[in-house]
C-alpha cells in the first residue's frame, strides 16, 4: 500500500469508509466553528504529515543510541533533533520529548524528585490548578500530600504572601508554578526564592504559556525551575504530546522517570513531529504569530468587558481568558451550550472564590487561522449578543460559519 499525503483520504475510504467520512466530518467542523478552547491549536500540514507517516511502524523503546529494539538508526536521528531543537529553542541544558502528554511529563518530574507522601505545594484545583496538581481523582492526588495556595479575592493574582506562608509552614518537598486558567505571567523569580528559603524542588507546569516562551511573548520559566513540564501543542502548535526541561544535574533522573519507569515505547512519530514543530517556533514567523496571539486575547477580553461580562484579573497577558458571564443573566453551564449551538467551540472553568462555573476562551487557533483584532471584536460583540438573547444561536452560526470560511485552517 502506498504512503498517502496527510489528509488524502481516497486510500482510508476504500479501506473504511465510515472512518474516512469521520475524519472529513472533523475537518468541515473545525472549518466552519471557532476554535477558542485555549488548549487547542491548528498544527501545520508539516507536522500532519510526521504525525502520519512510517515512523509511527517503529518501536523504539530507549534512549538515541540505547534502544532496546533494532532497526533505531534512523528514528534515533529523529529523537536527537527534537532534544536538540528544543534546547535551542529554550535555552535548556537537556530536554526530554518522549513524555506522550502533559500530564505523563509532570508525572514523570514527580517521579524524578520525589517519594510517594511528599508534600507539594501547588495552586489549588478551585484557582485553576490542573489534575495533576493535587486532585483526589488523579495519581497526584493519591500519592502525594498536596497544600493548595489561591487567589487573592479581589485582584484574582496569586497570592505571594499566602504561598510564602504556606511553604514556611508546610516545608514541601516541591513547589508547584503553573495553571490551566491563570491568565496573567507567573513570577517565577518569586516561586524560585521562595523554594530556595524552604529548600524546595520547583516544577514549573508550563504547558499553556511554553509556546509563547517559545515565541519571546512570555517570560521563560527555564532559567528559575528545577524541572519545566509542557505540552508540545497549545501555542507552541506541535503534535499532541509532552516535553520535560531541566538541568543537567537532573537529567538521568528524569530520564530514567519517563523510561523506563512510567512510559514503555515512545511514539517515534509524534516524536518528529515535535521535532518539526520546535523547529517552526524556531523562526521569526512563529514569533510574530506568538505576539499576534497574546495582542488578539488582550482585544478579546478588553471587548468582553465591553459587552458586560467579567473578566478574571481584569484581562490578559497570554493566550488564555478566564470571564464570568453571569452579569449578562446566565451561569457558565447554560451559557457554554448556548454558545455551541452558535458554532462557538470554548469551555467551562471554575472562578475563583464562589461555586459558579465560568468560561475559558483562548486565542491560539483563530491566530494561526489569520484572524486579527477586528475579528476578535466581532467575536466578543457575537458572542454577547448570544448570551443575552439578542441573537439566536442559529442566526449566530451562519455569521460563524461566514466568518470561520474566510480564515479556513487548512487552505486548498
Amino acid at each position: 500500500m502506498a504512503v498517502t499525503p496527510t489528509l488524502e483520504t481516497d486510500v482510508l475510504r476504500r479501506q473504511d469508509p465510515e472512518i474516512a467520512d469521520l475524519l472529513l466530518g472533523e475537518l468541515t467542523r473545525q472549518s466552519t466553528t471557532l476554535q477558542l478552547i485555549a488548549a487547542e491549536n491548528f498544527t501545520s500540514p508539516a507536522v500532519l504529515a510526521a504525525l502520519g507517516s512510517p515512523l509511527a511502524n517503529k518501536y523504539a523503546e530507549g534512549y538515541p543510541g540505547a534502544r532496546h529494539h533494532g532497526g533505531c538508526e534512523l528514528v534515533d536521528v529523529a529523537e536527537r533533533l527534537a532534544v536538540e531543537r528544543a534546547k535551542a529553542l529554550f535555552g535548556a541544558e537537556h530536554a526530554n520529548v518522549q513524555s506522550h502528554s502533559g500530564s505523563s511529563a509532570v508525572l514523570a518530574a514527580y517521579a524524578a524528585l520525589l517519594r510517594p507522601g511528599d508534600t507539594v505545594l501547588a495552586l489549588g484545583l478551585s484557582y485553576g490548578g490542573h489534575l495533576t496538581h493535587g486532585s483526589p481523582a488523579n495519581f497526584s492526588g493519591r500519592w502525594f500530600d498536596f497544600v493548595g495556595y489561591g487567589v487573592d479575592a479581589e485582584t484574582g493574582l496569586i497570592d505571594h504572601d499566602q504561598v510564602r506562608h504556606l511553604a514556611r509552614n508546610h516545608r514541601p518537598k516541591a513547589i508547584v508554578c503553573g495553571s490551566i486558567a491563570y491568565p496573567r505571567h507567573l513570577d517565577y523569580a518569586f516561586f524560585r526564592e521562595v523554594s530556595d528559603e524552604v529548600g524546595a524542588y520547583l516544577i514549573a507546569d508550563a504547558a499553556h504559556p511554553i509556546g509563547l516562551v517559545a515565541g519571546g511573548a512570555a517570560p521563560s520559566p527555564v532559567p528559575y525551575a528545577d524541572v519545566v513540564c509542557a505540552t508540545t501543542h497549545k501555542v507552541l502548535r506541535g503534535p499532541r504530546g509532552g516535553m520535560i526541561l531541566c538541568g543537567g544535574e537532573l537529567a538521568e533522573r528524569v530520564d530514567r522517570a519517563v523510561f523506563p519507569f512510567t512510559q514503555g515505547g515512545a511514539q517515534m512519530h509524534t516524536i518528529a513531529a515535535k521535532a518539526v514543530a520546535f523547529g517552526e517556533a524556531a523562526t521569526p514567523a512563529f514569533g510574530a504569530y506568538a505576539h499576534q496571539v497574546v495582542a488578539n486575547a488582550r482585544v478579546l477580553a478588553a471587548q468582553l468587558v465591553s459587552e458586560g461580562l467579567s473578566v478574571t484579573t481584569g484581562g490578559t497577558d497570554t493566550h488564555l481568558i478566564t470571564t464570568d458571564p453571569a452579569p449578562l443573566g446566565v451561569d457558565g453551564r447554560t451559557a457554554r451550550g448556548r454558545l455551541a449551538g452558535a458554532g462557538f467551540v470554548l469551555d467551562c472553568c471554575v472562578l475563583p472564590h464562589g461555586d459558579g462555573r465560568g468560561l475559558r476562551l483562548g486565542t491560539a487557533a483563530v491566530t494561526t487561522q489569520g484572524m486579527g483584532e477586528p475579528e476578535m471584536v466581532k467575536i466578543a460583540a457575537l458572542l454577547a449578543s448570544v448570551l443575552r438573547g439578542e441573537t439566536e444561536p442559529a442566526a449566530a452560526r451562519e455569521e460563524v460559519r461566514e466568518l470561520a470560511g474566510r480564515f479556513p485552517p487548512y487552505p486548498g
